[in-house]
């Protein structure tokens, strides 16, 4: 790294800001998603001078709506889309191996061989996998890091999903993924490293519009309006795109998630993996997730018109998916049961397809008319490679020299954990050093912040309103500590 640190907060905000408007940089990044950040830390480890803007916060968007899945892929498989595959095997390998084995976890996948599952549908799923191992052994990921997959019992299966219902079950197929301990972390991990490198990091800044030598910018804080002079700029703004590159055409597509107790569950060791109706490429997965909590998702529907600051779940998707859990499940979870439920926007390229579902899932970098670059679509388990084309696009064109990407072997910064812990909610686990730790280091600026993007406890509203004046008065006096 540079020897900057690679704290973000308030303070180095401030600096930042003060600087930005009289100095031209190499890279004007815009957007603090996983793409954005991920661009950044690409440009900046280049030796690149980079500014990176996002109007919100770190991971305001798509990015802390995922499944927290980092897959190799095979759903691409049964699609027929084998490079794609192939890229989210090998990306998903270094992330593992060499980028962020401290912030992925291998994730047990059971597929049961339930009454409701059938005979088409487990034997797709096995062959499936088994396929699936194939793209880990080209990815040469270690079986140490990701086992292969197995048949498994009855008895086996209910041992690590006790919910399943037991009549009629017939073992189930068992095979192992990445899962990330949280994708909004992972988002500001990346952008933590990218400071590490020299990178600015300005958040509640708003790209008013883009040029292929800068843009107009505006602290949403203050209001106050500044150009930003660039050599390159790279919008980065997901299902937003559009509103900064007239020439992309973005279908957005919703993923819903519900969040359940894992105790209703009987506390499962592996995710669920059901498969649609009829189908034998789409499934809803269960998904256990730390603090006694499991996700259900996803859905993949249309969300056309105009795009909202944050994606809301319907009814009907809630209803879906649990009745999607309740085909293989002995007792029937009810919608009283449902603790919380959030939507996350894909930013797909309106292919004119007739289903989001088919809608390719590679990414598109494409120089605008006005001569920035734009990356689009994608997913989150590739940022890596989408980051890194958009930066060889972008210095290609803008005449910028610049070595090869190296963020395939560089290991993201670390998050220390503290040897001693003040307890602030027992539920959720939140203690008061990483309150502090958010807003001294992963730029954290309010509770919201807090709740929603450095921890997970805004998913559930009732953890939310529990810890909200106790996480405001820390993040109030950290802030005023920062000055």
């Amino acid at each position: 790294m540079t020897g900057r640190s690679s704290a973000l907060n308030a303070a180095r905000r401030r600096i930042d800001l003060a600087l930005v408007a009289d100095e031209t940089v190499d890279v004007l990044v815009v957007g603090g998603g996983i793409t954005g950040a991920g661009v950044a830390l690409d440009a900046a480890s280049r030796g690149l001078r980079v500014t990176l803007v996002e109007a919100e916060d770190l991971a305001f968007g798509t990015s802390r709506f995922s499944s927290k899945l980092v897959h190799g892929g095979l759903r691409y498989l049964a699609t027929g889309d084998v490079a794609t595959a192939r890229e989210s095997a090998l990306e998903r390998h270094l992330l593992m191996t060499t980028i962020a084995p401290h912030l992925i976890r291998p994730l047990r996948q059971l597929l049961p061989f339930s009454t409701d599952v059938t005979l088409r549908q487990r034997a797709a799923g096995a062959v499936g996998m088994g396929l699936g191992d194939l793209l880990r052994m080209r990815a040469r990921t270690p079986r140490t890091v990701l086992p292969a997959p197995r048949v498994v019992s009855a008895r086996t299966a209910i041992r690590l999903a006790p919910a399943l219902e037991a009549r009629g079950l017939r073992g189930g197929m068992l095979s192992f993924d990445g899962q990330l301990v949280d994708d909004a972390r992972l988002v500001a991990t990346v952008a933590r490293t990218a400071a590490g490198w020299g990178a600015r990091i300005l958040t509640r800044v708003r790209a008013l519009d883009l040029r292929g030598d800068g843009g107009t910018m505006e602290d949403t804080l203050t209001g106050e309006r500044f150009d930003v002079r660039a050599r390159a700029v790279i919008n980065a703004t997901g299902v937003w795109a559009g509103s900064l590159d007239e020439s992309i055409r973005v279908r957005p597509s919703r993923g819903t998630h519900i969040v359940l107790d894992a105790s209703d569950l009987g506390v499962p060791s592996a995710a669920l993996t059901i498969p649609h109706e009829g189908s034998i490429s789409r499934y809803v997965f269960a998904l256990p997730q730390s603090h006694g909590r499991v996700i259900v998702g996803l859905t993949d529907e249309d969300a056309p018109g105009p795009v909202p600051l944050v994606a809301q779940p319907t009814e009907p998707e809630i209803e879906f998916l649990l009745k999607s859990l309740n085909r293989v499940i002995a007792a029937p979870m009810r919608r009283d049961q449902v603790r919380g439920a959030f939507a996350g926007l894909r930013p797909l390229v309106d292919s004119g397809t007739a289903a989001t579902a088919d809608v390719s899932r590679k990414h598109l970098v494409t120089v605008s008319e006005p001569g920035f670059t734009t990356v689009l679509g994608g997913k989150l388990t590739t940022y890596r490679r989408m980051a890194e084309d958009a930066v060889d696009l972008a210095t290609r064109t803008r005449g910028l020299r610049a070595p090869a990407s190296r963020t395939a072997s560089l290991r993201l910064a670390d998050r220390p954990v503290p040897t001693s812990a003040t307890p602030l909610d027992e539920a959720t686990g939140l203690t008061v050093e990483e309150v502090g730790f958010a807003v001294r280091v992963e730029g954290a600026m309010s509770a919201d912040d807090v709740l929603d993007r450095r921890t997970r406890i805004g998913l559930v509203t009732a953890d939310r309103e529990r810890c909200r004046a106790a996480v405001e008065e820390i993040v109030s006096h950290t802030l005023a500590d920062l000055g």
